[in-house]
């Protein structure tokens, strides 16, 4: 239970209103900012506008998973007022304070070492990300149906990187009955797409390969995609590039040569925010119960 527990709200997307309402299942007082558009309402939760000292007296501050801006703005779709968070902020924090953030900026970092706070990058826990690959993995495959003219099966589908989510998404592909080539650097990747069935190649010998793709999904956030790859590309391939901005595709090019490619990052809050909310409030709430009760935060799950 989180009773007793101060958690502040700092805007976000649809996914926050399942963070939110599991941290209020589990008793938590809630002070959100940048919800005053949210008709939600949540039984230990007020709204309130943006302050200086709004951290004083917090035991835990979440942030949106796309963190801070440079210019210390906070994305929020339930306000149309401009939330900025300074170091200023964080000057009021407890030193024992845990900040919560999908992930985080340099800016961010630098706050949170200033004031001693415990940072943790959500979307690079292993639990988090490995079932964010889901929602990510299907929202690919949806928008590859939407923007093609022919099936998944029997298509030559390639995917560079065997991450999380490259690996989800291989197997998914090849569970659809696509032929899937699989592009990674490591020996270790490499041995495991042979193993998964898959055809696997060495992203170095991407342009003597890729000449055979349909589909290609990178999640490689490098430029990968580039002019001596694209140019071997088939004109009617489509790229769906689900890398971190500005992802790994030479986007400029790839439309001088005609080919339709998308940056598609942040899938599983666009087509399953209630699932990927889920994910994210289970492992939030766990961290700060933890914390609570005197076991501390593993220190691989703390950036700083």
């Amino acid at each position: 239970m989180l009773t007793g527990c101060r958690i502040a709200f700092l805007g976000g997307d649809a996914r926050q209103i399942e963070v939110i309402r599991h941290c209020s299942e589990l008793d938590a007082s809630i002070t959100l900012y940048g919800y005053e558009n949210l008709k939600n309402e949540f039984t230990g939760a007020v709204k309130k506008n943006i302050t200086q000292n709004a951290f004083q007296d917090i035991d835990a501050v979440v942030l949106p998973v796309t963190g801070i801006q440079d210019d210390g703005t906070v994305d929020s779709c339930f306000t149309n007022k401009q939330i900025v968070i300074s170091e200023e902020h964080f000057t009021f924090a407890s030193k024992d304070i845990l900040v919560f953030s999908g992930i985080a900026s340099i800016h961010l970092k630098n706050y949170c070492a200033k004031t001693r706070g415990k940072l943790i990058e959500l979307m690079k826990l292993d639990e988090v990300a490995i079932l964010n690959s889901i929602p990510t993995a299907e929202g690919a495959i949806l928008m590859a149906i939407q923007n093609t003219d022919f099936t998944i099966h029997s298509s030559n589908c390639f995917v560079l990187g065997l991450g999380r989510v490259g690996m989800t998404l291989a197997r998914t592909l090849s569970a659809l009955g696509a032929n899937v080539y699989l592009g990674a650097r490591k020996p270790e990747d490499l041995a495991r797409a042979k193993e998964m069935g898959m055809n696997a190649f060495h992203i170095a010998e991407m342009p003597n390969n890729i000449q055979k793709a349909d589909i290609v999904f990178n999640t490689i956030p490098a430029p990968i995609l580039d002019a001596s790859s694209l140019v071997k590309l088939p004109s009617h391939a489509l790229i769906i590039d689900l890398a971190s901005k500005p992802g790994g595709t030479d986007f400029r090019y790839a439309e001088k040569r005609g080919i339709k490619s998308i940056l598609a990052p942040s899938l599983p809050g666009i087509v399953a925010p209630k699932t990927a909310g889920k994910i994210i409030a289970n492992s939030l709430a766990r961290l700060i119960i933890e914390h609570k009760s005197g076991l501390g935060v593993n220190s691989s799950e703390i950036i700083r």
